[in-house]
């Protein structure tokens, strides 16, 4: 896998591709050197960006901005990810900018509403956050739920405001520095 970081309005991102697509999104951290660890496992290097990935940073970088952009084009590389979580991820991309479900809707729409945790799971082991946008899942009560990403919850719900969604807190209160 091939990796690069590149700076966005919103700090430093990290980016790891195959020959078959994007494997791995690194949001911001507040250790740069904690990122370039974990962009870097399994062997992993930097890279020179392919037209996909220079142009996926393109987008990455409106999106830090507060622009509202697509991802659904981008190739994926999900080979090592369980296919339970690829079903998850593949309902998941459907949810548009500015859109939220919540884990028990993806479980029954992937045929057991008992499977809501399993959900939660698939979410929280999520290789490709933003692009598979799990911070767009919500607890059933309308609360964020847990997010795995730098800066936990409050990450999501930043998020969540730069698209226009209010999780609890008014969106004027919240500052976008991740």
């Amino acid at each position: 896998m091939e990796t690069v970081t590149f700076e966005t309005a919103l700090g430093l991102f990290g980016l790891g591709w195959s020959e078959r697509g994007l494997a791995r999104v690194l949001l911001p951290d507040t250790s740069q050197k904690a990122m370039l660890e974990r962009l870097e496992r399994d062997g992993a290097r930097p890279g020179e960006p392919t037209r996909m990935i220079s142009g996926l940073m393109d987008r990455i970088e409106d999106y830090a901005e507060g622009i509202e952009v697509d991802f659904a084009d981008v190739p994926l590389d999900l080979g090592a990810v369980p296919s339970f979580h690829r079903r998850a991820y593949d309902l998941l991309l459907q949810i548009p900018w500015g859109r939220t479900t919540t884990y028990g809707a993806l479980a029954r729409d992937l045929g057991d509403p008992g499977l809501a945790r399993a959900v939660g799971q698939a979410m929280g082991a999520n290789p490709i956050p933003l692009v598979i946008p799990c911070h767009r899942v919500l607890a059933s009560n309308g609360k964020p739920g847990g997010f795995s990403a730098p800066g936990g919850t409050v990450t999501k719900v930043k998020m969540l405001a730069m698209e226009g969604v209010n999780v609890g807190t008014p969106a004027g209160q919240l500052s976008f520095g991740f």
